[in-house]
């Protein structure tokens, strides 16, 4: 995936329960998927990840089936 791929889809500060529903998984699940890359990612400050944060999630994850290209 590139970087520019990753511009062209609606990336924003999501929370927690916005990705657990875009990606359509159990807390647990989610929780289980994001510790191996949690070094990479950083810690969350505050309700929402960063931008960067999301860009590492989706790098790492892939791109969530539930999510509309802008």
């Amino acid at each position: 995936m590139l970087v520019k791929d990753v511009v062209l889809m609606n990336v924003r500060p999501y929370s927690y329960k916005e990705l657990i529903t875009l990606y359509g998984v159990s807390q647990r699940t989610f929780k289980t998927w994001l510790n191996p890359f949690m070094h990479e990612i950083g810690e969350k400050h505050g309700r929402y990840f960063t931008v960067k944060q999301i860009e590492v999630i989706f790098k790492k994850l892939g791109f969530p089936k539930n999510m509309q290209e802008v």
